[in-house]
């Protein structure tokens, strides 16, 4: 599983924020990891050139399937690392529904399979 880590004008994307974003996002993900090819996290300070606001740190994870379009979740929170693992625990459950959707809807399927 590829992680990218891409930033927003106003954060500072050292090394130390890039492997602290990652471990959360691969500790979430962990047991998709043989499903997705590549996560893509996008984080961003939303009122940076305000001062004060309650929730402008802004993390959006996209990941894609093998096979599949790409599944996008997004959180806004106080904090970075607030709005990473609340937007990692949004994706980790959409990953989940849309794996059971596919695997009922495979599983029920009455015309036959395409021969290869």
């Amino acid at each position: 599983m590829q992680i990218q880590i891409n930033t927003g004008h106003n954060i500072e994307g050292h090394e130390a924020l890039a492997t602290q974003v990652s471990d959360v996002v691969e500790d979430s993900l962990s047991r998709f990891s043989d499903r997705i090819t590549q996560v893509d996290v996008h984080l961003s300070d939303e009122n940076s050139d305000k001062r004060g606001g309650g929730n402008d740190m802004r993390c959006m994870i996209e990941v894609r399937l093998a096979g599949h379009q790409p599944l996008a979740v997004t959180h806004q929170a106080a904090t970075l690392d607030q709005a990473v693992e609340e937007a990692a625990e949004k994706v980790s459950h959409l990953i989940e529904h849309t794996i059971g959707r596919l695997e009922h809807q495979a599983s029920h399927r009455t015309d036959p399979p395409l021969s290869s």
